[in-house]
Formats: structure tokens, sequence, C-alpha cells
């Protein structure tokens, strides 16, 4: 029987399936079908804005791709000669499907640790034996990506309309061969995956430093030191992944000047990620921080001699490899354990829905395209109880605070004796606070709010009067407490986030006089 392209005759599972060479070994079969590969395969390299090329894809067993930055081999001769041709046209077949080449990666390289067998198996399968098939292949438990490849390999099959297979069947696949079960988000549904509260408060401390050290002209940063922080900025901030952060080019960042304040306001462009198709992407704007506008000012004035035609590296650095390296490294040195930039996406993305984000809200601010993506936080986001009880630093869940750093306590009578500008003094949300301690620097040269910036703050002088900080402390409660009942209780309010941070602060000073630590 002739078998043609568009046969229907199925192969049969026996025939020639240990030995490769076998001129009826079903891989051989299928190959024989399917057109031949092309003399260059071409792809975008959206990382990199360019086009990239494979030459002699029939000849060479390794194909070299650039993912994200970083050469990436794809070793197809580990695997017997018609295994890594099926593999390469499974390659080919993804790229025209509109895959990424990181997820074309993720489908192929599962697969490298397939057997010849496995691959006769696959090749010979057909509508009516894929069931059997596919419960032999989920009991080895295979990696969770090598299933969806093995999908890929029957959907080449499909196209092809091979063994039975046509695009009709493309719903049959998806509903009917069921994946392994998984939960990517387990760390997420556990809590594993978020800062606690000391943790988000170094960061924010550090990132408040920095600024506060480029606007005084106390310190030259380095570039290189810069670039970690504006990093740290768009991972805690934005919830950035590192390819995102890594792809931030020259022209991505904007800087307008106010129109009622001199301070520049800089915004960012990033490019979505991780999205199944092309038509999905947009370009997201995102505008900094004030206070932390500075650093990228500062990154750009340090890179104006160096910057050239736009397209370059913001940041400098070469992949999303590199980018996830480093903030890993300052993440270590800021916290003292082993984050990664995932975490402070999840984190972001939490403290959104805790604040009463919708869903809407949360897909466009973590650049999702399926506003289902985003329900596992939901899931997650504590009660709005719980979310007052840490405001107010009662809940047993938020008890461990930050250590604070602050220059030393005083008494009554040495606080009487500082300089007039030097005793804080504030009428903070309405309500005058005076007495609580001294600044080393004076308050006329303090950028930040006194009272709810002073407690935290390394320059800090406590009074060692108890009684004083309890004074202050049911006052910022009252106040979160007017918030809530007004209605205004939510994370997104600057001043309800100072305030939280300022709680805690005022306890660990507390808590600090109680222990005898002077």
């Amino acid at each position: 029987m002739n078998r043609s392209a568009t046969s229907f005759e199925p192969i049969s599972q026996s025939a020639g399936a240990d030995d490769p060479d076998d001129p009826d070994d079903p891989v051989h079969h299928v190959i024989a079908r399917l057109p031949p590969l092309p003399s260059v395969i071409r792809y975008y390299d959206e990382f990199d804005d360019t086009a990239r090329s494979i030459p002699n894809p029939t000849d060479t067993d390794k194909f070299e791709v650039w993912i994200n930055g970083t050469r990436t081999p794809v070793d197809f001769g580990r695997l017997e000669r018609n295994d890594g041709t099926l593999l390469k046209h499974l390659f080919i077949f993804l790229l025209s499907q509109d895959l990424s080449i990181q997820g074309i990666y993720n489908y192929c390289m599962p697969l490298l640790g397939l057997t010849h067998k496995d691959f006769a198996e696959i090749a010979a399968a057909s509508p009516t034996s894929i069931a059997s098939l596919w419960a032999r292949l989920r009991a080895r438990n295979l990696q969770h990506l090598a299933y969806s490849g093995v999908k890929g390999i029957l959907r080449l099959l499909c196209h092809h309309r091979l063994n039975g297979w046509s695009n009709d069947f493309g719903a049959y696949l998806a509903s009917n061969l069921p994946l392994p079960a998984g939960d990517k988000y387990a760390s997420v549904r556990t809590g594993t995956a978020f800062l606690s509260i000391d943790e988000e408060a170094a960061i924010v401390r550090y990132l408040d430093e920095m600024a506060s050290s480029i606007t005084s002209d106390s310190v030259a940063i380095p570039p290189a030191q810069l670039a970690d922080a504006c990093m740290l900025l768009c991972a805690f901030q934005f919830a950035m992944r590192p390819v995102q952060i890594a792809k931030l080019t020259v022209r991505s960042m904007r800087v307008w000047k106010g129109v009622d304040d001199d301070r520049p306001a800089v915004h960012l462009t990033f490019h979505m990620a991780k999205q199944k198709s092309s038509a999905t992407r947009r370009p997201l704007t995102r505008r900094i921080k004030q206070e932390w506008a500075p650093l990228f000012l500062a990154l750009q004035a340090a890179r104006q001699p160096q910057c050239g035609d736009g397209a370059d590296r913001l940041l400098q650095v070469a992949s999303s490899k590199e980018a996830q390296e480093r903030l890993a490294r300052l993440l270590k040195s800021l916290t003292g354990a082993n984050h990664v930039a995932t975490d402070l996406r999840h984190a972001a993305a939490q403290r959104l829905v805790d604040a009463g984000a919708n869903h809407e809200e949360l897909a466009e601010f973590m650049g999702h395209s399926d506003v289902r993506t985003g329900l596992v936080y939901y899931e997650a986001s504590s009660t709005q109880a719980e979310r007052v009880n840490k405001a107010l630093g009662l809940s047993t869940i938020y008890r461990a605070v930050a250590k604070i750093a602050h220059d030393r306590f005083i008494s009554s009578e040495e606080l009487t004796r500082l300089k007039e500008d030097q005793q804080i003094a504030g009428v903070p949300h309405g309500m005058p606070i005076s007495g609580i301690g001294g600044c080393t620097s004076g308050q006329p040269a303090c950028p930040y709010n006194p009272i709810t910036s002073c407690y935290g703050c390394r320059k800090f002088m406590p009074v060692q009067d108890k009684a004083v900080h309890e004074r202050v402390l049911g006052d910022f409660r009252s106040v979160v407490t007017l918030f809530q009942q007004s209605s205004r209780g939510d994370t997104n309010s600057p001043a309800y986030l100072q305030l939280q941070r300022t709680i805690n602060d005022v306890k660990v000073v507390i808590e600090e006089l109680e222990g005898g630590n002077r």
C-alpha cells in the first residue's frame, strides 16, 4: 500500500520498535512521510531584538539557541539518529505555532531522556491506541514538561495527518490526555514565597537610604551598585520578572518634569513576558515612586557618556540569568535569606490583593493576559480583620518585627539640652507629638515626614521614657482605626503603609526599653 503523507493507516507498534535502523521502524516511517528539514531555521530573538538562524539542521546534532540573552545548546546527539530527527521536526513545528524559543526548549529538553522504544511507541500511536500508551507514560512519573512534549509530537502527527490523526483531534488531545497533577503556586498557597515584614522593611530601608545618599551628595555610588538597586526596585515595586528587568533599554526610561513639583517623574516601559502569543503582548508603563526616582536618575547620569542609540541595556546586564543572580545576591545581603526575584513578584501581588484590588487590576499590574491566572493570590489572601490587625501590630502572625537600628537612647534632660532643630516634633495626621527624642542631623535637614519616619531611622535618638512611646503607639493605632472605618484602610495608601511600618518600629523601641536595652 502506498503510504503517502495523507494516509490514515496506523503503523504497527511492534515493528522495529527496538532497532532504529530497521526499515519498518515507526520513527523512520513518520520521518519519511514528513517534509524534509529546511536548509536554515530562522527565528526571532525577542530579548536581543534580532533575527537568528540555525544553519544546516539536517547535518548538525546540536542546535545553539539564544534564550533571554544566554546561548543554550539543544543536543539531539544524545538520542538515536531517527529520534533526534523527529525532535528536530517537532522543534520546527512548535516554532511555526508562534511558541517562544524558551517554550520550545522547555518542551524538547525533557524528551531527550526518552528511549528509542518510547519514541517508537509514540510515533506508532493512533487515536485508538493513544489512551493505553498515555496511561503507561503517566505511570512512569516522567518530568512534567515531558508529557507536554509528547503532546507536541502528537500534534505534529495531527498537523500532517499521519496514523489517522488530524487537526480535528486537537480538543481531544487537550481534554482526554490529562497532564500529571502539579501546583506551580504551592509556595504561594503555603506562604513560603512571601517576604516577612522584617525583610520588606530591610528592602524599603535600603532603597530609601540609597536614594537619600544620592540626593545629599554624601557619597559616590558605583554604577554597578546603582544598577543592582534599580533592579531591586523594579522587582519589589512593580513585580517584574528578571527577563523584563534585564530587557530594559535606555529608551525604555522617560523623565518628565512636574508642573507643580521640581522633582522629575521617572517612567519605565517594560514588555510583557511568558505570553503564549505575541498578539497578547503589550507595553507595561510604570511610574517609579517619587522618593526612589533619584536611583534611576543617578544611573542615567552615570551612563550618559556610554549611551549609544537608545537600544543599549539600561541596567547593563547581558541576560535574565545575570539579573536573577545579582538580585539573589543583593537579597541575601539584605535579608539573610535565600530569596529570588520571583519571591518579590509574589509578595507584590499579594500586597495588591490584600489591599482590595480586583481581578482586572491585578492582571494589569502583573502583566497577565488572563485574569484567572492571579486567582491563587485571592485564595491566599488574609481576611480583612487580619489586615487590620497587621496594621495595628496585634496579629500573632505578624508579631516578628525588624530589629531597627537607632543611634542611642537619651534621657529627658539630654533632650532639653539639644538644639531646637534637633528636637523632634510634628503633627502627623492631625496629632501634635513632641518629646519622643532627638535627631543627630537635625529635623530641617530630613527630607521625610517627622515622627512617622523617625522611628526606625539610624539617626533617631529616642527618649528613655516608655510612656511617651506608648502614647505615640496608641495615637497611631487610633488613626489606623479611623482609616479603616472610613474605608481607606488599604495598603495602596502611602499614608497607611507608613503608619503600618511606623507602628512596628515604635513597638521595637518599647520592647527594647522593657528589656532594658540601652
